[in-house]
């Protein structure tokens, strides 16, 4: 008796050992799970783009990803002057050392085309409705007191460029009237707090400024501008 169920328990092994092997189909269907599923293999998509790196391969991939995450982020420009403040502001940040720079802020263009000096608000209401119809962009000036409040309607590096704009305004179809070209003083030095190449983490960190770092920064910081 006990060889008997000793022989049925080992058929029963070499039959299950055969079924799992797949040694049985297609009349018993092999069971389908771990690595002996060949339909998985058929389902890979693009098999060949995986590539397995060694860890020192890794890590350089990572470091050139984040280096190509990286990007210029700029505050301000301030004076020179407010520029103690805003470091000051800054420094919880803990920013990589060197990386923070003063950069000087290109001037604003000194020609002007100006539409006049305004200080009756009542005249000066009148003179933006008439700019408002010739279909003219301008921008109010409070500084300096001699032309202030006014109305810009151009800057240029040069009084040719200015004069030039001022003479196709002049001779358009409703031309304007009473404009001119004017030279603005020279504009104290200012700077841009510049980090050149902030990665993913100084980007989180100067982009999530809170109120009172934004203010003595000028307004946060940005992406850098060419023309800065």
């Amino acid at each position: 008796m006990l060889r008997a169920v000793v022989a049925l328990l080992l058929l029963a092994n070499l039959a299950f050992f055969a079924w799992a092997r797949g040694w049985l189909e297609p009349v018993w269907p092999a069971p389908r799970h771990a690595e002996h599923e060949p339909q998985r293999l058929a389902a890979q998509l693009r098999p060949d783009a995986v590539i397995v790196l060694t860890p020192k391969a890794a890590t350089a991939a990572i470091a050139a990803a984040r280096a190509a995450a990286a990007m210029c982020l700029q505050a301000g420009p301030l004076a020179e002057a407010e520029i103690p403040a805003a470091e000051a502001a800054l420094a919880p940040l803990q920013l990589p050392e060197g990386s923070l720079a003063r950069e000087p802020a290109k001037p604003s263009p000194g020609w002007l085309v100006f539409a006049g000096r305004w200080p009756d608000a009542g005249e000066r209401k009148a003179r933006e409705e008439e700019l408002k119809k010739l279909g003219l962009a301008y921008e109010v000036i409070g500084t300096p007191a001699d032309l202030a409040p006014g109305f810009v309607l151009s800057r240029h590096a040069t009084r040719a460029e200015a004069e030039s704009a001022l003479a196709v305004l002049a001779a358009a179809s409703q031309p304007l009237r009473r404009g001119r070209v004017v030279n603005l003083p020279p504009e104290p030095p200012r700077f841009w707090l510049r980090v050149a190449r902030a990665d993913v983490d100084t980007q989180t960190r100067l982009l999530g400024l809170q109120p009172p770092a934004v203010a003595a920064t000028g307004g946060g910081f940005k992406p850098c501008s060419a023309a800065s």
